[in-house]
């Protein structure tokens, strides 16, 4: 770091840095990986802005550890064992059998392509080996994988980063010391303390949050504090044991039953977020960029093989015998890109290994991380077009859940099916599914907000949620469910008559959601209109022929539902705004007869979504 430039103000500009990497990597639809590295590389080496070691020192790596902590205990909560039924037995072959093929595959390419010795080559291979959530999640996010792939990544991620942590470990006091008792006694301490600590924190927080005795705002600092006295507790008994055991404590916590944790899950994403951004640019900024010039003439092999040879023959091998499909296991092995867990491990021991002066030490940091610039640059930019290209990845997410099955519902469905949508209509009333049946329409009986609907409702490719039911505390819980999932715009809820009479128990701030269509729109006007004759029809914008023209020649009768931008997105006209329509957009508008216009009450005072009864 230039002397000049006060710490406050660098670390300042590392958040805002990585937060502004993390925006535009999302408008970009990248990693935010790729970002952050070349932030970090050109504020560091290139710029020498930032120079982690002085502007942390001795504190750089502990508060490294604890970050990768939190990464690794947010990830581990997503692990829900009933969410992999039919794909344990390759995930777990990913990180046992496809985990020791990788390994051996990467040791040997150390060995003979980067003229690495024995015991930094089998480094390489350990820590290599990991991919992990931060880098995982984001790509699968952008690729929209069919489930069965993304569910295989996702957990091979996660449980992948505490074990190749663990491995490396156990490399390293083989690289050290050698083949003796101690290093046997070591691997043992470290796989028990982490086991049952980690186990036991989650046993005592999940008891403290049952019964209820952890107030609402304290439950994200115990939460924390409990997850740092887990890892460290194990740390102090075994050196990195404190990644298993948080590990084992987000899993644990996740499979018990009647524990409600999403508000933990949230605030821990929230941090993940950050922590990653910041991690990233500060490991990225310490690398030396001549140290690659040591990695001689086979590196460009070297690389070949984590593409071309360690993957594919570790995912193939672990699929053996799966439901998985050729193309499935395909594209299983083509993403492996290596995370923030890899970084700080390679870091951390560069750091032993040169302070003990072992030969080849040097070679540990540029090859990990040429493994994790390489796989995350390639890997972002054609892993969609090839799952694109075998039909394992939707171009635009085409899914509509709508929830309510009476006759406005059912009506906007078939609109929506007609135009190429893929409908799911959802009701906790047997009897009133009926209708959507009838109509042809792909229907989900019980609450959209249940566990049975987490476990059965497909909600892969879904892009929108319409809570249309004339229960408006149903609608309002279906649309803060879906939130977190499909963001704030890709919920709405239709406006029901009884939301004339509850404006005293209306939600507030950030909980308010828009509602669908006309302002003075309710279920009980469109019901009505639809009973009078009333038709959804689709109209193609033109230069000549705009939004407003259509609204002018309809003389009042045409009210807009949705608007559909050339890419198919669906884009619901709402209370708020109207969508950003021009040329080449299609608007879907309701038509009423002449005779039968829909009657509006235009003094009405319009409430926000209701509370749950």
């Amino acid at each position: 770091m230039i002397a000049n430039i006060p710490i406050p103000l660098a670390l300042t500009g590392i958040v805002v840095l990585g937060v502004l990497a993390q925006w535009i990597a999302w408008r970009l639809r990248l990693p935010a990986i790729v970002l952050l590295l070349g932030v970090g590389v050109i504020v560091g080496p290139i710029l020498h802005l930032l120079d982690p070691d002085k502007m942390f020192g001795d504190l750089l790596f502990p508060l490294t550890s604890l970050s990768v902590a939190i990464i690794l205990f947010e990830g581990s909560l997503t692990l829900r064992f009933r969410e992999i039924h039919g794909l344990r037995g390759p995930i777990l072959n990913l990180v046992t059998l496809g985990a020791a093929i990788n390994i051996f595959m990467l040791t040997v390419a150390a060995l003979y392509f980067l003229r690495a010795p024995i015991g930094i080559a089998l480094l390489i291979g350990a820590i290599g080996c990991v991919t992990g959530p931060t880098v995982v999640t984001p790509m699968l996010r952008a690729i929209r994988p069919v489930p069965a792939v993304d569910k295989v990544l996702r957990w091979e991620g996660i449980i992948i980063d505490p074990i190749g942590a663990i491995l490396a470990v156990i490399a390293l006091e083989f690289t050290m010391k050698g083949d003796n008792t101690d290093t046997w006694w070591v691997l043992g301490k470290l796989v028990l303390s982490g086991s049952l600590i980690g186990a036991g924190a989650a046993l005592v927080l999940g008891g403290l949050l049952k019964r209820h005795l952890v107030p609402w705002y304290l439950r994200n600092v115990v939460t924390l504090a409990l997850l740092f006295t887990a890892f460290t507790a194990s740390n102090t008994i075994a050196h990195e044991a404190g990644l298993l055991a948080v590990t084992v404590m987000g899993v644990v916590l996740a499979n018990t039953r009647d524990l409600d944790m999403d508000d933990v899950l949230n605030f821990k994403e929230s941090l993940t977020v950050l922590l990653v951004s910041l991690l990233f640019i500060i490991l990225a900024a310490r690398l030396d960029l001549d140290s690659f010039h040591t990695l001689g003439w086979g590196f460009p092999l070297f690389l070949l093989t984590v593409f071309f040879i360690a993957r594919p023959m570790a995912v193939f091998a672990s699929a053996t015998g799966s439901k998985l499909s050729l193309r499935e296991r395909g594209l299983i092995a083509w993403i492996g890109p290596r995370g923030i867990v890899a970084a700080a491990v390679a870091s951390l021991f560069a750091l032993r290994l040169e302070a003990d002066k072992v030969p080849g030490g040097e070679l540990l940091v540029p090859a990990i991380f040429s493994i994790i610039i390489s796989t995350v640059l390639v890997q972002s930019f054609t892993a969609r077009r090839l799952a694109l290209r075998w039909k394992l990845a939707e171009d635009q997410p085409l899914g509509v859940i709508i929830v309510g099955s009476g006759l406005v519902p059912v009506t906007i469905g078939q609109a929506l099916k007609k135009a190429g949508y893929d409908v799911t209509l959802a009701d906790s009333n047997w009897d009133a599914l009926k209708r959507a049946r009838m109509a042809g329409l792909k229907t989900y009986f019980g609450s959209v907000v249940s566990d049975h609907a987490e476990h059965h409702l497909d909600s892969t490719g879904v892009a929108r949620l319409l809570a249309m039911s004339n229960r408006p505390g149903q609608n309002t819980l279906a649309c803060l469910h879906y939130r977190s999932e499909l963001g704030t715009d890709g919920v709405f809820a239709l406006r029901t008559t009884e939301d004339h009479d509850k404006a005293k128990l209306t939600l507030t701030g950030s909980l308010k959601m828009p509602w669908l269509f006309d302002d003075r729109i309710d279920d009980v006007r469109l019901q009505d209109a639809i009973e009078s004759g009333a038709v959804i029809k689709t109209s193609k914008l033109k230069d000549n022929y705009t939004l407003a023209d259509l609204k002018q020649r309809s003389e009042g009768l045409a009210i807009p539902l949705f608007a559909i931008d050339p890419k198919r997105r669906l884009v619901p006209f709402t209370s708020n705004q109207e969508p950003p329509v021009k040329s080449g957009w299609e608007i879907m508008a309701l038509q009423m007869k002449p005779e039968h216009p829909v009657s509006v009450d235009a003094d009405i005072a319009v409430p926000e979504p209701a509370l749950p009864d």
